[in-house]
């Protein structure tokens, strides 16, 4: 199948023509218009520092209905003892920079570059890039971020430097979006991490089904510090 090769136009090909592991294109920009186009046509960038940048749509998707969200008994007792302070846009840049600093066993350095890292405070700043943080003592030892569109939120990056943070801070996440009415989470691809939260694999066209019906539902803009 081909790679599309973008330029300065703010198109995508249909995700249908992605490469069998999900590589739809490479090219074009991180600017807050093209990533929102892309977010909304289930599209997501992820390139190593020296690549272009490059487009994914990869079937099938990893996603979590809130609904299904599950909650083992252990991390019932750390949600009950009020292990972490869990907060919202509090410290955007301090959770994607703790996400690129991250050891990961599966991978050989960051993808998220100092552009990539720019382009999302950049989405925050706009309203619609959101972190939730958990914190410890005073100190920031979990946390997430993703981008907020109508009803759907499309999960990034997680850290944790303490055992059990990024769960809470996703749990606390899940729950609240659940309440507010949201219809879908997306993990991207799968985790056993996430798994065991209870994330599933559906295809992509149900996923782009649930993007479709998705698209033009108002999206809950601006900073999440006070919405919960």
């Amino acid at each position: 199948m081909p790679i599309f090769l973008l330029n300065n136009r703010l198109v995508f090909p249909h995700p249908s023509q992605a490469s069998p592991d999900g590589v739809l294109a490479v090219g074009g920009d991180l600017s807050i218009e093209r990533l929102i186009l892309a977010y909304k046509a289930g599209i997501f960038p992820w390139y190593n520092e020296g690549e272009p940048i490059i487009w994914w749509s990869p079937d099938p998707r990893f996603v979590l209905f809130p609904e299904q969200l599950k909650i083992s008994k252990s991390m019932r007792q750390v949600l009950r003892r009020k292990t972490f302070q869990i907060t919202y846009d509090t410290n955007f840049r301090g959770v994607i920079e703790a996400c690129q600093h991250m050891p990961r066993h599966d991978q050989d350095g960051t993808w998220i570059t100092p552009a990539m890292l720019e382009a999302y405070v950049r989405l925050h700043e706009a309203g619609y890039a959101h972190s939730v943080e958990a914190w410890q003592d005073g100190e920031l030892v979990g946390g997430l971020y993703g981008v907020s569109l109508g009803k759907c939120f499309f999960g990034e990056s997680m850290f944790a430097k303490v055992s059990n943070a990024s769960k809470a801070a996703f749990i606390d996440l899940s729950l609240n979006l659940k309440e507010k009415g949201f219809v879908c989470i997306d993990c991207q691809q799968e985790t056993a991490h996430l798994g065991s939260l209870g994330a599933t694999c559906i295809g992509r066209d149900e996923f782009l089904d649930i993007l479709e019906k998705n698209y033009w539902v108002e999206s809950l803009k601006g900073k999440w510090t006070e919405v919960w």
